[in-house]
């Protein structure tokens, strides 16, 4: 039996980031993890092998289209899957090799296997349990489904299924127009499949700015995703090798069907908890399964802390390492702070889609007065040239003292482009602050100056 300062129960960003700060700032510190690597859903089954597709099929689409024009001629390039699935398989082995590194230079103790809290202060993984003063949960999440839909990770797939298909299918209904729905969608679509996606709701990317919306669909039907929206899914059924979507348009309750290969459940994701014995330790948990906590990521339970996806808030990686690294600082007597207003959004489609802060919509229904700040990649010198002159940056901007209160990008490199606003926004910055400020050009970064100049006298490219 070993005695920590803290042990963190899960290893994704949160889980690793966390127990990795708390090590720097002299703690004595274990993170328990049953999966053969490091990581969590993030790097081994979610955000970095997506990425890898997504980068890989992107690829074959600038061939596909855009190499004759550039001049650069020759037989467009064949797809082997076996090969890009190895490919991604190696960029997951780098990046958990990776942490498994970082935690013997912080020397993190990895205990592996699954754990269970039997009492405050003691973790028990396998035949063993561990003394700790404090226990941070950082277990993360599992895909949700919805009635009348069960996977089976081979026809009816999850994201973890849809990454490790067999062969690439002809057809491919999705169901939930969010970011995983359409990432995953776009890849198989550029390898050549028919991708239909099925939305509950009347605009696809819930909860994003209506304008980056109605753009953004615009942009995936003219790369061949089909859009059915306003749809309630009823149920799947599989005969054979095919699966078979009934679904009911809430418009008139009229009834359809759709046949596929393969059937993509991308509505979202749910806290995972099981296994821990939180009920029997008293844990308080919302309605909506997730971990209670307070501004310190406290449980009730004296001792207990949690972060990341089992708690509330947006169920995002950098999220989960901010907390990870704020409740290692209180833990260790700082004072760890996490900024929930300015935390980016990103969905890593081609063009990219990111944004921070308020959205038009949250600024109306919240009565504030503000201005708008836009600027089209059609007036960027740098996009024109790259073929990715498609969207725009939007700025939102306090009417009167002009400070930044949100910003919205659809174009080229839109996950990078908005961090520049993040860090205007911590800092409490005006639009007159970035608009004043030197760009380097050629870049995509002068949109973002472009639309910070539309929040005052004007734009110059537009």
């Amino acid at each position: 039996m070993s005695s920590y300062d803290v042990i963190f129960i899960g290893s994704g960003p949160g889980g690793y980031v966390g127990a990795i700060r708390a090590a720097q700032l002299g703690l004595k510190v274990a993170c328990v993890e049953g999966r053969a690597t490091l990581g969590g859903t993030c790097l081994n089954v979610g955000c970095i092998p997506s990425k890898a597709l997504l980068h890989a099929t992107h690829m074959l689409h600038e061939a596909e289209h855009n190499f004759a024009g550039m001049g650069l001629k020759g037989k467009a390039p064949t797809v082997d899957w076996t090969q890009m699935l190895t490919y991604k398989d190696e960029t997951i082995a780098q990046n958990t090799g990776g942490i498994e590194f970082l935690f013997k230079k912080n020397k993190v103790d990895w205990i592996k296997g699954w754990a269970t809290i039997p009492a405050a202060g003691k973790v028990k993984v396998g035949d063993e349990t561990h003394d700790a003063k404090h226990i941070v949960i950082a277990t993360g999440s599992q895909a949700a489904s919805l009635p009348g839909v069960e996977v089976d990770e081979k026809i009816v797939v999850t994201s973890t299924g849809a990454l490790e298909l067999g062969k690439i299918p002809k057809t491919m209904v999705v169901i939930g127009a969010g970011v995983i729905g359409l990432e995953l969608g776009s890849v198989f679509a550029r390898l050549g499949a028919d991708v239909n996606v099925i939305e509950y709701l009347d605009a696809i990317t819930p909860g994003m700015d209506a304008e980056v919306a109605r753009q953004f669909q615009k942009v995936l039907t003219k790369q061949g995703l089909k859009f059915t929206l306003g749809a309630a899914v009823q149920g799947v059924t599989v005969k054979g090798a095919k699966a078979t979507v009934s679904y009911k348009l809430r418009k008139d309750d009229s009834t359809h069907e759709m046949t596929a290969d393969t059937v993509l459940v991308a509505t979202g994701r749910k806290p995972y908890t099981d296994g821990l014995g939180l009920a029997d330790l008293g844990v308080e948990m919302t309605e909506r399964g997730q971990i209670k906590t307070n501004g310190s990521f406290a449980t009730n339970v004296a001792g207990i802390y949690a972060i990341g996806d089992t708690i509330t808030g947006p169920m995002l990686a950098h999220k989960a390492e901010d907390e990870g690294m704020a409740v290692a600082e209180i833990l260790a007597g700082q004072h760890g702070h996490v900024n929930y207003g300015v935390i980016p959004g990103v969905i890593y489609t081609h063009p990219e889609v990111a944004n921070v802060g308020e959205t038009e919509e949250s600024l109306k229904a919240a009565g504030r007065a503000y201005k708008v700040g836009k600027f089209p990649f059609m007036g960027n010198a740098r996009a024109k040239a790259n073929h990715a002159a498609d969207g725009f940056v939007k700025i939102l901007a306090d009417k009167e003292t002009d400070r930044i209160l949100g910003a919205h990008i659809i174009g080229p490199m839109a996950g990078d482009l908005i961090h520049e606003i993040c860090v205007a926004m911590e800092f409490g910055a005006a639009a007159e602050d970035l608009a004043r400020t030197c760009h380097a050009h050629p870049t995509y970064s002068e949109a973002v100056r472009e639309a910070a100049l539309a929040c005052g006298d004007g734009a110059i490219h537009a």
